[in-house]
């Protein structure tokens, strides 16, 4: 059971999810125990920390929680392994370049048989990983290849957006599919279906599998504060993804197979896949 977290706003915010919360998701009390990530974006680059280790006692975790660190789009998972064993070249997010900035994936669900489907395939973009993951973000990267012809430019987002809504919609063929993808202009979210835990094991896979809160209801202070996540606040729009709502106020859950993206912290447009 991975968990998911992004977060688009205006203007560059201070985001802090790395403290108790992805901590406890990241095996203290969750069992997702394979490894962990996060990406901060900063123009067409992107800062990016991950480790194929538990989050709860990683004192890279704790590095970052102390940091003040600042971005326009942020994505964060933590892993629990079922392609690929838990090693640093299989843990998400994954980063490419493309037009000239960086891009940055990250998936909940398992894709069966994409291995066998595309395994072989002369990409332009290979994995260097064993994961169902990183390989359907090379099939991506070779859709939007077709449509980044300027570095100085990012394709217009409505021809982005149906890129990744037609391929998100030829993913959900092969088993659960949430997305967080950005190329640091816009940040692109893919709703589908996830297994939960229940008792010893796991349920089969059931939406929401992904919530989404629009943060302009609790602006009225300078700062968003739930357990384990802070996010500057003051005079922004931001809006926020998460694999289930991290509080009780303003989540709403996203039906199966719909794709959004969202700029400058709010929803530009939705499409079903």
């Amino acid at each position: 059971m991975c968990e998911l977290f992004a977060m688009s706003s205006r203007k560059r915010s201070s985001v802090n999810y790395s403290l108790d919360e992805f901590a406890r998701h990241g095996g203290l009390t969750y069992r997702n125990r394979s490894g962990w990530g996060i990406a901060y974006f900063h123009d067409r680059e992107a800062f990016l920390v991950k480790e194929a280790e538990p989050a709860h006692d990683s004192p890279w975790v704790k590095f970052i929680a102390e940091q003040q660190l600042e971005s326009r789009f942020v994505i964060a998972h933590v892993r629990l392994a079922t392609v690929g064993e838990p090693k640093l070249q299989n843990t998400h997010p994954f980063r490419r370049a493309l037009g000239g900035r960086v891009h940055v994936f990250a998936h909940n669900g398992t894709l069966h048989g994409l291995h066998d489907e595309f395994g072989d395939a002369h990409l332009m973009e290979e994995p260097v990983g064993d994961t169902d993951s990183e390989l359907a973000f090379c099939l991506l990267m070779e859709r939007m290849a077709a449509i980044w012809h300027n570095k100085d430019r990012a394709p217009e987002i409505d021809a982005r957006l149906d890129v990744f809504a037609r391929f998100a919609s030829d993913m959900r063929g092969h088993g659960s599919s949430n997305f967080l993808y950005s190329d640091g202009d816009a940040l692109f979210v893919h709703a589908d279906k996830r297994v939960y835990e229940e008792g010893e094991g796991y349920s089969e896979p059931r939406p929401p599998g992904l919530s989404m809160r629009n943060c302009v209801a609790c602006q009225s202070g300078p700062e968003f504060v739930c357990e384990g996540l802070t996010v500057g606040m003051s005079d922004q729009r931001t809006t926020l993804f998460a694999s289930v709502p991290l509080d009780e106020v303003g989540w709403e859950p996203l039906p199966e197979g719909t794709a959004i993206v969202v700029s400058d912290g709010e929803e530009v447009a939705r499409v079903g896949t």
